[in-house]
């Protein structure tokens, strides 16, 4: 069976992370949904950018 890479650009919007290492000013969490780790700056540009294009795509005056 082979494996398809994952990406940040993935379906999962990874609801559920944990920090699996911090080294110096860096850390690093993995998704418990789907296993992609990626340093939590990252996953921090992610939940600004889906609240942006949530606003975004409101109606006005609602």
């Amino acid at each position: 069976m082979r494996s398809r890479p994952k990406t940040m650009a993935s379906a999962c919007k990874h609801p559920k992370v944990r920090v699996v290492s911090r080294h110096d000013d860096a850390e690093f969490v993995e998704c418990t949904e789907c296993g992609e780790v990626f340093d939590s700056d990252e996953f921090r540009d992610m939940e600004l950018e889906e609240k942006a294009r949530q606003l975004a795509a409101e109606p006005d005056g609602e």
